[in-house]
């Protein structure tokens, strides 16, 4: 294959019209994870709505090519090139701002292939006006960002990606350089946190104007527009922020759903006002390793059972957030460190659960890691997200 020649395919429009040409990309993906120790089958039907413009909101403000490598009349490799309106409004002090372009959904089958996908994403970029790279991120923020780089041996938890650890020598070589690492925690949430977070926790359970409270399932979607507000201003200043749309709100409201368990997902209130939310979401990786990733004939009975009692899951938190004006207060990691106790112990009271995970936490987010190292969590994964200049 080393003598063979390479050619890039462009399987989509910039508005990603081409459905079957979509469903080859999504194809081949699944066909690289499934080589992969320790990765989990997704659900397609899940991977080919990310891809499409009718379905996913993220279209509603940006634009992508989906590219296919073939070699030797076979596909061996495929990237992304994506541009998204909002990320380019952003401040360029917190990672993209005007000009910045994005690769994603990168996989190959040995450098040469790497690097002419890289260079097909990167000369599409350039055409579209575009004077430098960031990724990978796959395909918006707020999916699935960076590279795996640490924690290849262990298999991801929900809405992580898994890849293979000679991807970032390949995307180095093409001339990038790290932007920002994200981490991620690992957590024995059998155990009790350490006397002073207990501490800390008693005393604002003493304080009359904090209320902390689980989400109210019978009333998830105006749950969720009070969650992902305070999440739009609690990390409006964090690196790589893009805002979350109206549209966006709504299908990430509806896509959660079924995951969300009231004892696990807390909202905090002080004076009635909710300010800060942490959410948590069971594995439901466990179900899709048993099932290989398919809902037939018989994962839809095996995934429904599991989502009305998720017994014995690990547990992931993505996503809390507190509200600007209560950032620099000593009330912000006070509402933290009671949300997660709260959490900690439902998940071990309610689903006998052993081990939790937090993250992705940016490595310069040092309140966050702060409250990481209190409550004696380690980094179990690190990810990678890198930039290039394209001249």
């Amino acid at each position: 294959m080393a003598d063979a020649k390479i050619s890039i395919e462009a399987v989509t429009g910039k508005q990603g019209a081409d459905k079957q040409g979509r469903a080859r990309f999504v194809d081949l993906g699944r066909e690289f994870a499934a080589r992969l120790d320790h990765a989990v089958p997704q659900l397609r039907s899940e991977q080919l709505e990310l891809v499409d413009p009718e379905k996913n909101p993220f279209f509603g403000h940006a634009r992508a090519q989906l590219f296919i490598a073939h070699c030797g009349g076979r596909p061996v490799g495929r990237i992304s090139a994506h541009i998204d309106e909002l990320a380019l409004q952003m401040p360029t002090r917190q990672g993209f701002g005007p000009g910045t372009g994005m690769f994603g959904y990168f996989d190959a089958e040995n450098g040469a292939v790497a690097a002419a996908l890289i260079d097909a994403a990167e000369d599409w970029l350039r055409a579209e006006g575009m004077t430098r790279a960031v990724g990978p991120i796959s395909m918006s923020i707020w999916e699935e960002p960076g590279l795996l780089v640490k924690g290849h041996d262990h298999s991801p938890v929900i809405m992580m990606g898994h890849h293979p650890a000679h991807y970032a020598a390949w995307i180095e070589q093409a001339g990038y350089t790290l932007a920002k690492t994200l981490f991620t925690y690992d957590l024995d949430i059998s155990k009790e946190f350490p006397p002073l977070i207990q501490r800390i926790v008693k005393s604002g359970e003493g304080n009359a104007r904090i209320t902390i409270r689980t989400v109210r399932k019978k009333d998830w979607d105006a749950e969720a527009a009070i969650i992902l507000a305070i999440l739009n201003d609690a990390w409006s200043g964090n690196w790589g922020f893009v805002p979350l749309t109206s549209e966006e709100v709504a299908y990430t409201g509806k896509k959660l759903k079924p995951i969300i368990h009231e004892p696990i997902n807390m909202i905090a209130e002080v004076d009635g006002r909710p300010v800060a939310f942490m959410l948590t979401f069971p594995d439901i990786n466990y179900v899709l390793a048993r099932t290989g990733g398919k809902l037939f004939p018989f994962g839809w009975f095996h995934l429904l059972r599991w989502l009305r009692k998720p017994t014995r899951s690990d547990m992931r938190v993505p996503l809390m957030g507190v509200l600007k004006e209560f950032q620099n207060s000593r009330m912000a990691s006070q509402l933290a460190f009671m949300m997660i106790s709260a959490i900690r112990r439902n998940a071990s009271t309610h689903y006998q659960s052993q081990r939790g995970e937090l993250g992705w936490i940016l490595e310069d987010n040092q309140g966050m890691v702060a409250i990481a190292d209190a409550i004696e969590s380690g980094v179990n994964r690190e990810y990678a997200i890198y930039q290039k200049p394209l001249k």
